[in-house]
């Protein structure tokens, strides 16, 4: 690129550039709020251990993790009766940052199959979470596999 003399018009040009930039990342941080959805569910309840029973839309909805003793590398599912609307879930490591993983869900007679698969750790034991979304609010749940 070719180097030009800085003129008087050219430098007026940067500075009123600059000062909208500076202005328009000032007013964004200032005015900024995060939208963060509802916690509905304050405790987190256990897979393991059996149903989870969650309130959504003032219905029971109950989540179950079809597999009893669910292992790594091996597909899971996890069943949500009594609910209307499509949720969305994500599955995150709970003793070990394992990045999340999306849950796809699809719709049958009696609720919701959600299929997933965890990846093997090099620990024996790996606890995982399961947030549920439905309708901005999350439901949070857990359970452990064993390698």
């Amino acid at each position: 690129m070719a180097a030009q003399k800085l003129t008087r018009g050219r430098l007026i040009q940067i500075i009123v550039l600059m000062i909208i930039l500076i202005s328009a990342f000032v007013w964004r941080t200032v005015t900024y709020q995060p939208k963060t959805p509802n916690q509905a569910q304050i405790t987190t309840c256990d897979l393991n251990a059996g149903n989870c029973v969650f309130t959504i839309n003032n219905k029971q909805a109950m989540v179950t993790l079809l597999s009893k003793e669910p292992q790594a590398d091996t597909p899971l599912e996890l069943h949500i009766s009594n609910i209307d609307v499509a949720p969305s879930a994500t599955v995150s490591g709970i003793t070990m940052n394992m990045g999340i993983l999306p849950i796809e869900f699809t719709q049958q007679k009696d609720g919701w199959l959600g299929k997933f698969t965890v990846p093997n750790c090099t620990h024996d034991k790996m606890t995982w979470a399961i947030d549920l979304k439905v309708n901005n609010d999350i439901y949070s749940s857990q359970f452990t596999v064993i390698k």
